[in-house]
């Protein structure tokens, strides 16, 4: 401590600023190493990296299921489903590409960020908002990586096989620990982790395509009609399904920063994202669509999860290849999209006295927890009709509801109200600038969550809630901006 200087400075390198740290930070309690802007030789990522880090998010099980979820759920078509989560990933491009905008340029992660927005100690609201979604979420990912390494055993030991679903809730395990390593090896374990699955998930895809190929017709598939009575309305329903696909990486749109703080340029972020997630999350979700329409030609009945499906091929050598793969596959997703973002979240709540390591043990606890009543189900000692698909599809509109606002104020925050300045020193600091408690940012929180829990509640103006993305980010930016700029309250 003591060769540090006495207090901290900052320096431009390239189109990066760069914290040079002193003593007056370092001793900070709202500052730690780890939630730290990273130095300019750590910003490493490539558009590639960042495309890489897409392609091994986007390729899951989940998104292999959104395609059904969307014909079963909200009346879709087959190509109507699949040009929704096009169109939706391309809306969902605008959010993720601006608000890493902070984070390349200062190197900040997501909750420093909402410090700017939401106040020092007020950001660890819409954080942990964030962090609790990323929790339930790395719980379900962490059942279907639980489930494909049984599926794995079981090809390999035909006395794991007799474990049954207790053999699932071990697998649950080994997968959680595998995921909690990952990330305690940091950021370019992530960054190596995705640029290795890519290539890899992308073949899984094919060598899917081409043993379903002979016993489906993909002409046919995409000419399924929607199940939707006749005569009802596209619009309304295209309108839902189309924020439930918004939704689906809503989380991610606000946490960019935790990742392109890490890129080499605003080009290498915005290029690798627009190459990396459309294409990615459209081909994979047609290719669960196809496949599942496949499965009764396949397999003798309709399956519309893939490790299952894959756990039917009568071979035991292509099966444990693609539990491999799809195992890789879903660690790649659950460490990027689940682990990274709460750890930073808990980290804000009290810096020094939680550091990465402590904040990533606490999100694979939570994740335990918050999954704890299914795996009481799977060894017998509970009874519930809750289902993970249930779960999973509810949650597409309700948290993209809470997460819509919170987006919408990040970045008329960054780009209107500061015009893309920040105090990086006062971020790290109380009483230095920024308050403790911004109170526009919970105005243009509270309004749109009000109104979407009386459309909930009361069904007046239900639009608000069926649309709750776009109309939580549209009101909550206004609402913001408004405040902003009649009483100054931003910085």
């Amino acid at each position: 401590m003591s060769e540090l200087p006495a207090v901290s400075t900052l320096k431009n390198v390239g189109e990066h600023v760069e914290l040079v740290l002193g003593q007056d930070l370092a001793t900070s309690p709202r500052y730690n190493d780890d939630i730290a802007p990273t130095r300019a030789d750590q910003r490493t990522w490539s558009q590639w990296n960042v495309a890489a880090l897409w392609v091994g998010m986007a390729v899951c099980v989940p998104t292999y299921m959104l395609g059904g979820i969307l014909t079963a759920a909200f009346g879709l078509s087959v190509s109507e489903a699949l040009w929704t989560i096009f169109i939706a990933n391309v809306i969902v491009l605008i959010p993720l590409t601006l608000n890493a905008f902070p984070g390349t340029r200062y190197g900040l992660p997501c909750p420093v960020v909402l410090r700017a927005s939401f106040g020092i100690i007020g950001s660890n609201v819409p954080s942990l908002v964030r962090a609790l979604v990323a929790c339930g979420w790395f719980g379900i990912q962490t059942l279907l990586g639980g489930y494909a390494i049984h599926i794995l055993f079981s090809a390999l030991f035909d006395g794991w096989a007799a474990l049954g679903s207790t053999g699932e809730v071990v697998g649950f395990f080994i997968f959680w620990l595998a995921n909690i390593v990952v990330v305690l090896r940091g950021s370019e374990s992530i960054k190596h982790l995705e640029t290795l699955a890519a290539p890899m998930l992308l073949a899984v895809a094919v060598g899917l395509v081409i043993w379903a190929a002979p016993k489906v017709s993909i002409p046919e598939v995409l000419a399924t009609p929607a199940n939707r009575p006749e005569g009802a309305s596209f619009w309304p329903l295209f309108g839902g399904a189309l924020t439930a696909m918004v939704g689906f990486w809503a989380t991610l749109s606000l946490n960019i920063p935790d990742f392109s703080r890490y890129a080499r340029s605003q080009r290498a972020q915005v290029v690798g994202q627009i190459i990396g997630l459309p294409l990615t999350m459209f081909l994979f979700a047609g290719l669960g669509v196809i496949l599942t329409a496949a499965s009764t030609g396949l397999v003798g009945e309709t399956i519309s999860d893939p490790i299952n499906l894959i756990g039917r091929i009568d071979s035991p050598f292509w099966v444990v290849l693609a539990m491999l793969m799809i195992i890789l596959a879903t660690i790649s997703t659950n460490t990027a999209a689940n682990v990274v973002s709460p750890t930073n979240v808990f980290q804000n709540l009290a810096p020094k006295y939680i550091d990465e390591n402590k904040g990533v043990l606490l999100t694979g606890l939570i994740g335990i927890l918050l999954m704890s009543w299914e795996l009481l189900k799977k060894l017998g000692w509970l009874e519930t009709d809750v289902s993970i698909e249930s779960l999973y599809s509810n949650w597409l509109i309700g948290y993209s509801s809470l997460l819509g606002p919170i987006a919408g104020i990040m970045v008329v925050d960054y780009f209107l109200v500061r015009n893309q300045q920040y105090d990086v020193l006062a971020l790290y600091q109380d009483n230095a600038g920024y308050p403790a408690w911004h109170v526009p940012g919970f105005v243009a929180f509270g309004v749109p969550v009000a109104l979407t829990l009386v459309a909930i509640t009361t069904g007046f103006m239900s639009w608000f809630y069926d649309y709750g993305w776009f109309t939580g980010s549209i009101l909550g930016g206004i609402i913001y901006y408004l405040m902003t700029r009649s009483v100054r309250g931003g910085k």
